[in-house]
């Protein structure tokens, strides 16, 4: 039973994870890898921060999760 929620749960985060990933902004490509990208790095603020805060506790409970998941027979 046990077992079973779980991989509900991890099903559920991973999902939420990619979504989270995909949402966020990335002003600069490829460009700015081989210095074409002029960019400044500024602060996060409101929404972004909140999604960018999201993704690191998601991807922290699908970690979790998933060692949860090996020691779960």
């Amino acid at each position: 039973m046990f077992h079973t929620l779980l991989k509900y749960f991890q099903l559920v985060v991973s999902i939420l994870l990619i979504l989270s990933i995909l949402v966020q902004n990335r002003s600069s490509g490829l460009s700015s890898t081989f210095g074409g990208g002029g960019t400044i790095h500024v602060k996060k603020r409101g929404a972004e921060k909140v999604l960018f805060n999201a993704t690191i506790i998601l991807a922290i409970l699908f970690v979790l999760s998933a060692i949860a998941a090996l020691f779960v027979s």
